[in-house]
């Protein structure tokens, strides 16, 4: 039982999995909450191009490490060849080569997009009957019913990643429905310790109320949160700090380890430096 208790999933995030004893508790459901620009969506890209290419290379990470053998990227409202594109424009292509044939992609865009007035000839594949026959079928239950059978299959021991939260709280936070939504999130993370899985939620700061988001990071065993800080001359500085990490937090402001300056390259990709105490 402690064995298991010490295990770690790698961030793949060469600069920070040290500071994390090797990674997240596996199980862990993350939540990534940014400032636009300030590094969340960096952050699991670099994330992604790393595990991927210790998959590729065959490790599994050791007897503390688990290396996920599977990564799911669950999109909302994008492309699969979208986010391939991002990351091929933003980073060297010895980070991001053969990317995609190591994750698997799982577009929810279709059912989004049906509850809107969006034409189905800009997001929609296939003639004017299959579209009908596919929403005919969809019309069962809402997206976070869709979500949820989407989740509920996915490999165990492996990263998942929710990209975004941001496409569907602000519909849900005026009405009745965020009841439903933040159930489902509690129950995500009871769900997330039986499949052994790690999953990272992005979420862009400043959309939601605060008492919103407070909601939502209640809701998850460690909050990421991503800032832009002005650092003298005029000049601003990304910057990164653990709102809350269950089961890690105390080690980790034992050691000062709480807040972390951020820089982004083409080269290296997300990475944490020059480690600051918060006061």
């Amino acid at each position: 039982m402690h064995d298991r208790l010490l295990m770690r999933m790698p961030t793949g995030i060469p600069s920070l999995d040290p500071v994390l004893d090797g990674g997240v508790p596996p199980g862990s459901v993350v939540l990534l909450l940014g400032e636009h620009g300030a590094g969340n969506v960096e952050f699991v890209q670099t994330s992604l191009m790393h595990l991927t290419r210790l998959k590729r290379a065959g490790q599994t990470g050791g007897e503390r490490l688990l290396v996920p053998p599977s990564i799911s990227y669950v999109t909302i409202t994008r492309m699969r060849e979208d986010i391939l594109r991002e990351v091929a424009l933003s980073f060297s292509p010895d980070l991001y080569d053969q990317l995609g044939e190591g994750i698997l992609f799982h577009d929810l865009s279709e059912f989004y997009f049906d509850a809107s007035i969006v034409p189905p000839s800009w997001y929609g594949a296939g003639t004017a009957m299959e579209r009908l026959q596919k929403k005919q079928r969809r019309e069962g239950g809402g997206i976070l019913a869709e979500l949820a059978g989407v989740l509920k299959v996915l490999p165990e021991d492996g990263l998942i990643v929710l990209d975004s939260l941001t496409d569907i709280t602000p519909s849900l936070a005026e009405c009745e429905d965020w009841h439903t939504f933040i159930a489902f999130l509690r129950g995500l993370q009871r769900a997330a310790k039986n499949w052994n899985c790690t999953i990272f939620l992005l979420l862009a700061s400043g959309i939601l109320d605060r008492s919103r988001e407070l909601e939502i990071a209640d809701c998850v065993d460690a909050t990421f949160i991503f800032q832009w800080e002005e650092s003298g001359a005029q000049r601003r500085q990304r910057v990164m700090y653990f709102g809350k990490f269950r089961g890690v937090m105390t080690r980790l402001e034992d050691k000062n380890l709480v807040k972390f300056a951020v820089s982004i390259s083409a080269k290296g990709g997300f990475e944490v430096r020059n480690i600051r105490m918060v006061v």
